[in-house]
């Protein structure tokens, strides 16, 4: 296990050597301390190591993250995991705004709540949250799957392309052009693998999908009230 106490260590030098380590490496294990809601805390991590974050983080933790796996034992301020890659980051607590924003891979896991605005703009990542989201939640998604196991706030999906979202709980209101849409044999096993991988106490079945209608892809005048 390699350890680096922020209380002695400059952010910029810590990052330094998370990003210094490659496909090769034999320093695998690692700890941050004392974090102290420092901002963009273990970004930009392209190996398949480990890192643990002994309490909570500021804005950008995890970002543009690929191979590594992100571990924040507290919360998370705005926008972890952002433009992730692949790899996983657990948040232990609860997240600020916009988790996993233009994320294209990987697995996002979120203990707690999780602001407004989750998974904005999600291009391909896979973001479990066990508690609630706020408001305009995926908006703008693209791709991939957003699991809310508690309740979602106002405006969810709104201007949705092709992502999933499957919600345990309540649906404060829909976005435009987000509705209601069917869950089919497929859907469930997706779900299940996801909520297996976060760690979810929470089964398939309880969950309810939406998805985009299809109406705004293309310009239509008679839909230019909903833009």
């Amino acid at each position: 296990m390699q350890t680096l106490d922020l209380a002695t260590h400059a952010l910029r030098e810590m990052n330094a050597a998370l990003q210094a380590q490659s496909q090769q490496t034999n320093a695998t294990q690692w700890e941050i301390l004392n974090p102290r809601g420092a901002h963009a805390i273990a970004v930009g991590l392209d190996a398949p190591i480990e890192v643990t974050v002994r309490g909570s983080t500021g804005y950008y933790c995890a970002g543009m993250n690929k191979q590594a796996t992100v571990h924040v034992t507290g919360s998370a301020g705005p926008g972890v995991a952002e433009n992730m890659m692949s790899g996983t980051v657990i948040i232990d607590g609860d997240a600020s705004q916009y988790a996993g924003a233009t994320g294209r891979g990987g697995l996002l896991v979120i203990k707690g709540n999780a602001a407004s605005r989750c998974g904005i703009s999600m291009k391909g990542i896979d973001i479990v949250v066990h508690g609630n989201i706020g408001h305009m939640s995926a908006f703008m998604g693209q791709a991939g799957n957003l699991v809310v196991c508690g309740d979602a706030g106002d405006a969810l999906g709104d201007s949705l392309y092709e992502a999933r979202l499957f919600v345990r709980g309540s649906v404060k209101s829909l976005g435009a052009d987000c509705i209601e849409k069917e869950m089919r044999p497929e859907h469930l096993e997706i779900l299940r693998d996801l909520l297996a991988r976060a760690g979810a106490d929470a089964k398939p079945e309880e969950f309810r999908r939406y998805g985009s209608a299809r109406k705004l892809y293309n310009f239509n005048i008679d839909n230019a009230a909903a833009y």
